[in-house]
């Protein structure tokens, strides 16, 4: 499924969709033509590679996988509208309020850059104080930020509110101009001189060395940074390639070339987390209703 198609119109059509089981009706509800939802379940059977909705003589009937999502896609945008509602009563034309906001140098760049630059228009007394991920958590806790962002799997299961609200697949870098026609080649990835981030300076291996070694081949290593940025930077200048996440290659595409990995590379869910005491603040609720709005969009 490719994530940078979806928004939120989209989804609110398909749940309509499977509540209905009717394009008509669906339509109806969603005060739009029946041609302008017909365009749309189009797009979303191309987005899930699943037909989602079957003719039937009575209307439309759902796949299995239109089955498996409806309770989680609804759950989803139950949360998404719980944010808008508590957000109705600020109003950010003349608001003034401070907000904090931790990440890592991914999302910084990727997504809060624009999106903090996007809000001032909105906002102009609205300050935005963004700082690195160090301890997000106990951060949280002592209320020096109001949201953090991290890896799905780091909140999970724990006392944290939480919203997925990226998911984000490897690419592959290397200087531009230096690929040759065809990509890369497994002989020539395991040949070339790697970077990689590891920001606890844990070594010169991670899970692509991994994969490489259940095909029992290796990689040579060179460089090992703490952020990725810092590793494209190093690959823009120099003959050594990359996994990094797509979103952040891209706002360096006149920098350095793309290609598909040439074995398969597990992506990741960036999750914004919040603490329960800031749940019912107008102010916090409008903030992440806006970055959970601009992510879904981005």
């Amino acid at each position: 499924m490719d994530d940078k198609k979806l928004d939120l119109n989209l989804l609110l059509a398909l749940e309509a969709l499977l509540a209905e089981l009717n394009v008509t009706r669906a339509a109806k509800r969603l005060n739009l033509s029946q041609p302008a939802l017909s365009a749309q379940l189009a797009r979303l059977r191309d987005i899930f590679g699943d037909q989602l909705l079957i003719p039937t003589s009575r209307g439309v009937s759902a796949t299995a996988m239109a089955k498996e999502i409806q309770v989680p896609l609804r759950h989803a945008l139950d949360q998404m509208r719980g944010l808008v509602s508590r957000a109705r009563s600020f109003n950010p034309a003349s608001a003034k309020i401070a907000f904090g906001i931790s990440a890592s140098d991914y999302m910084q760049v990727a997504v809060l850059l624009p999106f903090v630059t996007k809000i001032s228009a909105a906002a102009p007394d609205v300050q935005v104080m963004v700082r690195a991920v160090y301890t997000p958590k106990a951060d949280l806790e002592r209320g020096d930020v109001d949201v953090a962002f991290l890896q799905s799997s780091e909140v999970e299961g724990t006392e944290f509110r939480y919203l997925d609200v990226l998911r984000e697949r490897y690419v592959g870098i290397a200087r531009k101009h230096s690929l040759s026609p065809g990509g890369m080649p497994m002989d020539r990835f395991v040949a070339a001189r790697h970077a990689i981030v590891s920001p606890r300076a844990e070594g010169f291996r991670g899970p692509t060395d991994d994969a490489l070694a259940a095909m029992g081949l290796t990689r040579k290593v060179a460089v090992a940074v703490s952020s990725f940025v810092m590793m494209i930077e190093a690959v823009a200048g120099s003959d050594l390639i990359a996994l990094a996440p797509e979103r952040l290659v891209a706002r360096y595409a006149d920098r350095v070339d793309t290609f598909e990995p040439p074995l398969p590379v597990a992506g990741f869910r960036i999750a914004m987390v919040w603490h329960e005491r800031t749940h019912d603040h107008p102010g916090r609720a409008w903030l992440r209703s806006q970055l959970a709005g601009f992510c879904a969009q981005n």
